[in-house]
């Protein structure tokens, strides 16, 4: 094996996990802000973190300064499954010593954003994702498999995609 990935604290992580067999209905609600900083070029803000930038490829009149938010979303998915592989290799006593995620999305863009083809009976977003993951630790093949299918399982992101999401989307007040 290679020099093992930097670990997670076990005992932090055990921690984390007994508060939420504590609480099992424990929610929290998280918050961005976005602003629009010309063009498709957009900052979000999360907690105190500088900002997270989206702008839009050339081909789709951006300047190409940042992913796009489709691939944002896939980025997300991508962080979320190794979050979730790394945080359960440490739960199992595996050193991992690789995670790479290759993400692919197929999407329809020809209503661009609403304003091309606006056919009513059109599917937006995401019709496929495919990840593929390369995972390497001091476990055999099956355990290391057993990893992934866990984090996909219980993915918050993943889940996200594949569940319906009550979404509001409204003017604000004020």
């Amino acid at each position: 094996m290679t020099a093992p990935l930097r670990p997670i604290d076990p005992q932090g992580l055990a921690a984390l996990a007994a508060k939420g067999i504590d609480d099992p209905q424990r929610i929290v609600t998280l918050k961005a802000r976005t602003v629009c900083a010309g063009r498709f070029r957009n900052l979000t803000y999360v907690r105190d973190l500088p900002e997270f930038v989206i702008d839009e490829p050339p081909a789709l009149l951006g300047d190409d300064t940042a992913p796009n938010p489709s691939e944002a979303a896939l980025a997300a998915l991508g962080a979320c499954l190794s979050v979730g592989i790394h945080a359960n290799a440490t739960a199992r006593g595996i050193r991992l010593s690789r995670i790479e995620l290759t993400l692919e999305g197929d999407i329809n863009v020809t209503a661009v954003w609403g304003v091309g083809d606006t056919d009513e009976e059109k599917r937006l977003g995401f019709t496929d994702i495919r990840v593929a993951i390369a995972l390497e630790g001091d476990a055999p093949r099956e355990r290391l498999d057993a990893l992934i299918a866990h984090a996909d399982r219980w993915s918050p992101v993943a889940a996200t995609l594949r569940n319906p999401v009550a979404l509001a989307v409204r003017p604000a007040e004020g």
